[in-house]
């Protein structure tokens, strides 16, 4: 019986064929597996995992930029603040006295960079400057807001309380300057040609005649362009300094109207300050080159005919 029991279970002597089958059956699994699988991602949309990850790369990207916002805004009101202390400053014109080169409103770039390394103001420029004192005594002081006081700190608005002063120069240390009613302004003794730029109809000087005046080292004399109309240096030569100005209360100059737009223009220095002779340093230097080039020459001459003097005189 159990015999049989057996036979009929294999019904021979060898292996069961479909025991062996058996044994290979994991991997026959396996692959169904991954199909089945393969075929419930075919109808999955994109709404899955990766999807969640780029939102969330979103958010973080999103989140970044919030967090460098005020590191970047830190570092352009710094720059602002650099740029203003030395390189180039906003200035906003407050009356008529430089017309028609510049109008009430008008808003100008001064440099501020050359004059740390040594520059100073020559003649033609126009240039900011702080009160030497007393020149804007009983001018009211604008009150500006806490907002306008941090936007002129910084240099994104002209400031509004410092007391300073636009004008032309119009000479330096050393030169001597003077007007005489109905006649030009002279520098060194050479007229200037200021139609170009003074106000159309003003007189150079009428209404205040002065000089001659000479101008002392490491100061300026400056004039507006609406000479009836500007409280200048002719009317401060009371004053110490006799209406001249330190250069070292001076800014910068004045290069360009950056406001309006259709103001638009630079301001140049007009040719008749570039007038051969005008530079007193320049013309004592032509004057007293000949005479030093002669003697130059003379020097040796005269030792050369000494030696030779000197050698005969030994050889006879």
């Amino acid at each position: 019986m159990g015999d049989v029991a057996v036979g009929a279970r294999s019904g021979h002597d060898g292996p069961e064929e479909g025991h062996e089958q058996l044994a290979e059956s994991p991997e026959t699994v396996t692959d169904a597996t991954e199909q089945r699988n393969d075929n419930r991602d075919v109808g999955r949309d994109d709404d899955g995992p990766d999807a969640e990850d780029g939102g969330s790369t979103d958010m973080r990207k999103q989140r970044s930029f919030w967090k460098e916002l005020p590191l970047l805004i830190g570092i352009a009101l710094l720059l602002a603040l650099l740029i203003k202390t030395f390189l180039v400053q906003a200035f906003s014109i407050p009356s008529d006295s430089m017309q028609d080169t510049l109008q009430r409103g008008d808003r100008v770039l001064v440099d501020k960079l050359t004059p740390w390394f040594g520059s100073e103001p020559d003649r033609g420029e126009v240039v900011v400057f702080h009160d030497p004192g007393g020149w804007l005594e009983g001018t009211p002081t604008p009150d500006p807001n806490v907002v306008q006081k941090f936007l002129s700190f910084i240099g994104l608005m002209p400031s509004a309380e410092e007391k300073d002063l636009i004008k032309r120069v119009i000479a330096v240390g050393g030169d001597t300057v003077a007007c005489e009613k109905g006649g030009k302004v002279k520098v060194n003794g050479h007229p200037l040609n200021e139609e170009g730029y003074i106000y159309p109809g003003n007189t150079p000087c009428d209404d205040e005649p002065f000089g001659p005046i000479k101008v002392p080292e490491g100061r300026i004399w400056v004039m507006g362009d609406h000479r009836q109309n500007s409280l200048d240096s002719r009317y401060h030569q009371e004053l110490p300094g006799r209406g001249t100005v330190s250069t070292d209360e001076v800014v910068g100059r004045a290069f360009v109207v950056a406001w309006p737009v259709n103001r638009w223009s630079f301001l140049p220095v007009p040719d008749t300050f570039g007038q051969s002779g005008l530079d007193t340093h320049v013309a004592a230097a032509a004057a007293v080159a000949p005479g030093a080039l002669g003697l130059a020459g003379a020097v040796p001459l005269v030792l050369w005919r000494r030696r030779r003097l000197t050698a005969g005189g030994t050889a006879g």
